[in-house]
């Protein structure tokens, strides 16, 4: 399976912030729309990072509260570590395991076209195992 069937399932949506926004901006996002991550775009509505609970954290350890007044381009995550429309579900998943990243962005001919997080991508492999399974049980039924 591919992640455009993932994309297909989950939806394209994309929550952005800019990298001019405060902190808090970006985290009433992550909270109004109920998401772990928003990708982050320059100026020139180029992607230029990802901002995620993560980052909060670690900052909020480091800095305390003072961080929701920092610009996100002090705090996200760049460059993007991203996948292709094209991509297997094992290999987003490989990628993410290797750069110890929850939120994976999709391009496809240059263009965001959306994000997976591992939660969709275990979700998804889930559901294939279960229709795996029940195939066989049917199988092993009309053998019975």
């Amino acid at each position: 399976m591919s992640i455009a069937d993932v994309l297909h399932t989950k939806g394209r949506r994309i929550v952005k912030v800019r990298t001019s926004d405060t902190v808090q901006v970006a985290v009433r996002k992550l909270a109004d729309e109920r998401i772990g991550a928003v990708v982050v775009e320059d100026q020139w509505m180029r992607h230029a990072g990802i901002f995620s609970e993560r980052d909060f954290l670690n900052a909020v350890a480091e800095h305390g509260a003072q961080v929701l007044t920092f610009p996100v381009e002090k705090l996200m995550s760049a460059p993007l570590v991203t996948c292709r429309l094209s991509d297997n579900v094992e290999t987003a998943m490989a990628a993410m395991t290797m750069a110890k990243i929850r939120h994976l962005p999709v391009i496809d001919n240059g263009q965001l076209v959306g994000i997976v997080s591992i939660g969709d991508l275990v979700k998804h492999r889930l559901d294939e195992k279960a229709l795996e399974a029940n195939v066989l049980l049917d199988i092993a039924r009309l053998h019975a």
